[in-house]
């Protein structure tokens, strides 16, 4: 549980909102498409 704890505190620190960071979880455990993180470029950023 304490890499789960340091994983979920990294990508808060590294700017990742709640629902990306949960869709990235379920995408690890489940292997579901829907889930994988999509590429965010620079000038999409809002």
């Amino acid at each position: 549980m304490q890499e789960a704890s340091r994983l979920i505190l990294g990508l808060r620190a590294a700017g990742w909102n709640e629902k990306d960071i949960n869709d990235f979880i379920l995408y690890i455990e489940t292997g579901e498409e829907q889930y994988k993180p999509q590429l965010i470029k620079e000038n999409q950023k809002a």
